[in-house]
């Protein structure tokens, strides 16, 4: 069960090129002059923050980023967004903020992981999340761990967010696991143990770069793969696989970040002020996306797609395959600590605990 073992590295950059999203680096204009500080308080620090990611131009995540940057103008700094990869994939990306040619990055959580492990487990496992709720919750009692190790390795997480669930896509229809286990399903080509797993558990993984996707897909070298909804509907994919499982397959996390030393050079009003925007700025991308991710799914409706629901049968039937790989991903996919603090929490959760 690949992205939910799974989730590639890169796949969002694979489906951005091939729907033709070109890489154009927009800045903000330039920033107001800073008003004077006031008698006792820090003066401003003008500061330029230059942040890449693989949101397209003009999406949502790019829209709600450029708003952000408008609010930080006031606070003497500029904010300049690199949008469509036009930085690179999101490795690139963290090899460019470890040199300072990026101060930040709006990143999913595979770039992420290149930074810190543990936030693998945020959307490694598949059908582990029941709700946004769930996921909600796990990252709010996480936050400070994860800040933490974020901080040691030179990061500052400004927010947290999502945009919607990952699902699946087939050339034929299929609604069991055993049927899965015959579908030549995509694994990135360097996702070594992904791949061992799921040939240790009976399934047919096909190992090959994100960009050949779509290829693989014509030729039927792959005929299942699993995606964010609204890059499914950019790519067209109800044309190549017209089958869609109606499961909630796992969240696509992700958060921005920005290099310790640069937010350390700020004032502390500054920080505040920043912060209060990056926090505006999550919860717009939040909801905005999440409204976009299942609208996308009825627009490839109506484009041809064919959504299959399942019965609750079917449905244990799946979460139970799933279940089985949990405990396999512990200390292989997932660092051992974060796995079983992921695995609490949940449990605490679904015990009632809200607080």
């Amino acid at each position: 069960m690949t992205d939910g073992l799974h989730t590639r590295r890169d796949v969002l950059l694979s489906l951005a090129c091939v729907a033709g999203w070109g890489a154009t680096a927009l800045t903000c204009s330039r920033p107001a002059l800073a008003q004077p500080a006031a008698a006792g308080q820090a003066a401003p620090v003008p500061m330029r923050i230059n942040i890449g990611t693989l949101a397209p131009r003009g999406s949502s995540f790019h829209q709600a980023m450029l708003r952000m940057a408008g609010q930080w103008q006031a606070q003497s700094v500029r904010l300049v967004v690199y949008p469509d990869g036009a930085q690179g994939s999101e490795a690139d990306m963290v090899r460019l903020m470890r040199v300072g040619t990026l101060q930040g990055g709006l990143l999913t959580a595979v770039g992420l992981t290149d930074i810190e492990p543990a936030i693998a487990g945020l959307q490694s496992y598949p059908m582990l999340f029941r709700s946004f709720d769930e996921l909600e919750f796990v990252i709010d009692k996480l936050r400070p761990m994860l800040a933490q190790r974020m901080a040691t390795k030179g990061f500052v997480v400004l927010f947290w967010t999502d945009a919607g669930w990952i699902r699946y896509f087939f050339k034929d229809p299929i609604t069991t696991p055993e049927q899965f286990k015959h579908v030549k399903t995509f694994v990135w080509s360097g996702a070594t143990e992904q791949y061992k797993m799921l040939r240790e558990l009976g399934y047919d993984p096909v190992q090959m770069e994100t960009g050949d996707i779509l290829q693989g897909l014509a030729t039927g070298q792959i005929t299942g793969v699993s995606v964010p909804t609204i890059f499914a509907l950019v790519s067209q994919f109800e044309k190549r696989v017209p089958h869609m499982l109606d499961l909630d397959w796992a969240p696509l996390v992700g958060a921005c970040v920005i290099r310790k030393d640069a937010w350390d050079r700020l004032t502390e009003a500054q920080r505040v002020a920043l912060q209060s925007a990056a926090d505006t700025a999550a919860a717009e991308i939040r909801t905005r996306n999440r409204r976009e991710s299942e609208e996308a799914v009825a627009r490839m409706q109506a484009g041809g797609l064919i959504v299959h629901k399942l019965t609750e049968a079917e449905r244990a039937k799946w979460q139970a395959a799933c279940d089985q790989v949990y405990p396999l991903m512990r200390g292989r996919l997932v660092p051992a600590d974060m796995h079983d603090e992921i695995m609490r929490l949940l449990q605490r959760y679904r015990a009632g605990a809200r607080a």
